[in-house]
């Protein structure tokens, strides 16, 4: 069982609920999952990501590599630090409660670092902890040379529900029957019908396609002159994330740290992701112009850019400082932890290869 909501979340999550159901009225009591996923993360005032809820660490729904300690930002530091030329910036888009970017500064001392966020309430704590170390950016710059980073951003972006069904592909969407939202299918067309006729599934099958990202990558690809962009998330190749076992998809919804797949659960109060589709995102990359860099596990990833050797500089007679590093390192590393889930691919332009991060175990040849 979930934990029940406070009154005051409940309240909001009833405005937008409200929100929801006029938009439904609008479309004929439907609405496809993705603009149900925009509007309860992204809903000005009322999404999950613009409301004023804790949404990471203890009080909040989850927890992001660099919540954890600085561990990952002080080995992520040593790949960026490769990419970065002089007078270049790096920006970082959704970047929670400052804790990657304050570590970076720490460690490269950028000439500028760029923040594009979405959340008002993560703004806010970034502000407060961050100070004037940092800049903050409404929209993406029109052309940008230097290091992006996109940490846990990709997988809380809308992706279409689809289902395969012997008489055609379905668009899963949302409607509201006897007073509750519930999944409601209709037939897809247009470039989401052509996203799934070009994917080899059996029949029936359900998953996700994730046209947004594919967009987003698109417009950073021709938005970036020189360097690269650097996405860290969970998610797999295509032959792995549509294979014939994962027929029921990947989406899932997170609150108070407890996981679960229900996305209709009280509207704005959970987070609701999906893995990502790094086959699409790297060909949205190469479609806009730039090179795949590289693409590994995270644990590959950071034994390459030598975690292993920030960890044995700690003092392991100092228990109370070392034992929490370790732990930290345990769970970035672990394949049964974010070691093997959670992937890093590199895409650029203007970039020499190969990369720090990727000179064992590069996976680019799978995407």
């Amino acid at each position: 069982m979930l934990p029940e909501p406070e009154a005051e979340a409940l309240a909001a999550s009833g405005a937008l609920l409200q929100r929801i159901r006029e938009e439904l009225a609008a479309g004929g009591n439907w609405i496809g999952f993705a603009r149900y996923m925009e509007l309860a993360l992204h809903e000005p005032v009322l999404g999950y990501y613009a409301g004023g809820a804790a949404k990471l660490g203890a009080p909040g729904d989850f927890a992001t590599a660099p919540e954890l300690g600085a561990l990952f930002a002080r080995t992520l530091a040593r790949q960026v630090a490769e990419l970065l030329l002089p007078g270049e910036a790096i920006l970082e888009f959704g970047a929670g409660s400052g804790a990657l970017a304050e570590a970076l500064i720490a460690e490269l001392s950028p000439e500028q670092y760029l923040i594009l966020e979405t959340s008002a309430e993560l703004r806010a704590r970034q502000e407060a902890r961050l100070g004037a170390r940092a800049r903050w950016v409404e929209r993406l710059p029109e052309r940008f040379r230097g290091v992006m980073l996109a940490n846990e951003v990709a997988d809380a972006m809308p992706v279409h529900a689809v289902t395969w069904r012997p008489h055609g592909v379905q668009e899963r969407g949302v409607a509201e029957i006897e007073g509750r939202l519930a999944w409601a299918e209709r037939p897809a067309s247009g470039e989401l019908l052509a996203a799934a006729r070009a994917l080899a599934v059996p029949v029936p099958y359900e998953s996700e396609i994730g046209l947004v990202a594919r967009a987003w990558t698109k417009l950073l690809a021709a938005r970036l002159a020189r360097g690269a962009l650097l996405v860290a998330d969970y998610g797999f190749p295509r032959h792995e994330y549509y294979h014939p076992q994962r027929s029921m998809g990947t989406l899932m919804c997170h609150y108070r740290h407890r996981a679960h797949g229900d996305p209709f659960f009280h509207p704005g109060l959970q987070d609701i992701t999906a893995h990502v589709d790094f086959s699409a995102m790297a060909q949205a990359a190469r479609a806009g112009g730039l090179e795949v860099l590289g693409f590994a596990s995270q644990a590959q990833f950071l034994v390459n850019c030598g975690i292993t050797g920030l960890l044995e500089r700690e003092d392991t007679a100092n228990a109370a400082r070392y034992a929490p590093r370790a732990a930290e390192a345990q769970r970035l590393l672990s394949p049964a932890e974010m070691g093997e889930i959670f992937k890093v691919l590199a895409v650029g332009r203007g970039v020499s290869r190969p990369l720090l991060g990727f000179a064992q175990g590069d996976r680019s040849h799978a995407l």
